[in-house]
């Protein structure tokens, strides 16, 4: 039995404990983790509807850095609303983007932030009352969160541990020599991988710059590394994720008859999603 008269997050042991308090609560909130690399939960009516790290793309980052809105028209929709509460309100009322295709954006970067934090351990937590977050879903119970969490961490695990090395190891390109012959037969979504692939950066990086989900870029990156395209480097020690290599690079020379396809995000038409993500953005 929760005491109501106690501040939520007092008696909690961790953070799945934590969130489910105030979803017994129904509570909204914010709770601001402590750490490397931190982040902060995002909650209303007790239901998780955001969530944002600087180890992964937030919504925001998601549409600028994939070319999916300009920074003149994120600009304009920061001026209509400086409160930055109806910053989603705002960005489908000038048609910038679908109701349904920023709901998909928006779970997609929920679910990778709650992927990224799950990487490492928070030092700690304060639960504040509930600031202004960009996002447009009906909100996630703790439980889906927890289970899609599971789900990610399994499909790249290949042993204890490795999920969270693997996310902070630089990747390089395997053999130079023999990329232009192989890249061409490859999906324009892995060659965006491989232009980014320079031997400094982590999948962290490499997401920032294409702007992509976390998880999409590991799953890719695993299965480059399956056809041998690129190799690991040693990891980077564990702290607050670099920001200083987020442009992309040159791209990687293909043969003349390949040109990749420019990739997109979902239509404006796109239904609002009715399970979780497979992959994000």
């Amino acid at each position: 039995m929760i005491d109501e008269s106690t501040e939520p997050g007092t008696g909690s042991r961790n953070i799945p404990a934590l969130l489910a308090e105030l979803r017994s609560r129904k509570q909204s909130r914010t709770v601001r983790l402590t750490g490397s690399p931190g982040g902060t939960l995002h909650l209303r009516d007790g239901l998780v509807v955001a969530m944002e790290t600087p180890a992964a793309p937030n919504v925001e980052s998601l549409l600028l850095k994939s070319g999916r809105i300009t920074e003149e028209a994120w600009s304009a929709v920061c001026a209509a609303d400086t409160t930055h509460d109806r910053l989603a309100e705002e960005l489908v009322a000038q048609e910038l983007v679908g109701g349904g295709e920023l709901e998909i954006i928006s779970l997609s970067a929920l679910f990778d932030a709650a992927f990224a934090l799950s990487l490492s351990r928070p030092d700690g937590w304060e639960v504040t009352d509930p600031v202004p977050v960009l996002y447009r879903n009906p909100g996630i119970t703790p439980e889906r969160l927890v289970a899609e969490i599971s789900r990610r961490t399994e499909l790249l695990a290949d042993r204890p541990g490795s999920v969270a090395e693997f996310a902070r190891t630089r990747m390089q390109l395997a053999a130079p020599a023999q990329l232009p012959g192989a890249v061409g037969a490859l999906p324009s979504r892995l060659q965006d991988v491989l232009a980014n692939t320079d031997g400094r950066r982590t999948p962290r990086d490499i997401a920032f710059a294409l702007g992509r989900g976390l998880f999409a870029v590991m799953l890719d990156l695993r299965r480059l590394l399956a056809l041998g395209l690129v190799q690991s480097s040693a990891p980077v020690a564990p702290q607050r994720p670099s920001t200083a290599t987020r442009t992309p690079s040159a791209p990687v020379p293909a043969p003349p008859a390949a040109v990749p396809l420019p990739r997109r995000l979902p239509g404006r038409n796109t239904p609002a999603p009715t399970g979780t993500p497979s992959e994000a953005p």
